[in-house]
């Protein structure tokens, strides 16, 4: 079966929004929102969620699941706001629990925060089977980027989440807390043992040698032309490639109000007793 895919493509941090259903039927999942934030003044807004809110009452779809791959770190998620107008379950894999801890030592997170994921609504199991609708879709876990990552597989379409980028991109980045490039080359070959027509819907884009966003591709075309993990490139080379290039990249610019809201299922922190909600800023913790 091959889903009806509508993308939203957000500028500003490269991300890729997608609304998923059955061709001829209202049941929807919406993947990896985003919502506005402004570094600079510490505001948010919806511009981008009610893009897809629009979208979705348009066509007059239902919302039975609001979908994370994994907990962003380069832009906060809107779920809650979608989740409140148009309804549906935050789910994201029940792995998120491990990066919940891994950030309470950087975040040094409230007392009354719970490190058991019941944030969100629904917690994955690895390659569990859900619906949306009549459409059949599974779980899959695909850990490296970050211990908790999963991606969707829905029909004849994969959304790969930060696992994969466009072939002339290569790969997500594996150097954050709980990251790993040895998991991140077999999560990557789990997606490629696809068969070759199977479309692959990137998480992000950013567009090298000044190339238009792009955002679909195929199992074919990437075990053909990723430049970081195409076909006959070996696991250790993939390794020594990705440990080298990592100690290249600086921080996304959101990595540290991202990470606070979005191991919330996209909720803000709660208010201090001045009814002001703040995020922390640690000094001197991570990688420069």
């Amino acid at each position: 079966m091959s889903p009806v895919v509508q993308a939203f493509f957000d500028t500003e941090t490269g991300t890729v929004s997608y609304v998923i259903h059955e061709a001829g039927a209202v049941d929807c999942a919406i993947i990896d929102s985003v919502l506005d934030y402004d570094p600079k003044s510490g505001h948010t807004s919806t511009t981008s969620a009610d893009k897809i809110i629009q979208f979705v009452q348009a066509q007059g779809l239902h919302v039975e699941w609001i979908l994370e791959t994994h907990a962003h770190a380069d832009h906060l998620s809107a779920a809650p706001y979608l989740k409140q107008h148009l309804g549906g379950r935050i789910a994201i894999g029940r792995m998120i629990t491990k990066v919940q801890r891994v950030f309470d030592e950087i975040f040094n997170l409230e007392d009354s925060f719970k490190f058991d994921g019941s944030q969100f609504d629904y917690l994955f199991d690895e390659d569990e089977v859900f619906h949306i609708g009549k459409l059949q879709a599974q779980a899959l876990y695909v850990p490296g980027h970050t211990p908790a990552d999963m991606a969707y597989h829905i029909g004849d379409a994969i959304f790969v989440g930060d696992t994969l980028f466009m072939p002339d991109a290569g790969t997500a980045r594996c150097d954050f807390p709980g990251g790993d490039a040895h998991t991140m080359y077999r999560s990557a070959q789990k997606i490629l043992g696809f068969p070759d027509q199977t479309r692959l819907f990137m998480c992000h884009d950013y567009p090298p040698n000044g190339r238009a966003p792009a955002w679909e591709t195929t199992v074919a075309q990437q075990r053909t032309k990723n430049i970081h993990i195409r076909t006959g490139i070996s696991a250790d080379e993939f390794v020594a490639m990705r440990t080298a290039r990592d100690k290249t990249l600086g921080m996304p610019t959101l990595i540290l109000p991202a990470i606070q809201v979005n191991i919330r299922a996209g909720n803000l922190p709660p208010a201090d007793n001045n009814g002001i909600r703040y995020l922390k800023i640690p000094l001197n913790t991570l990688p420069g």
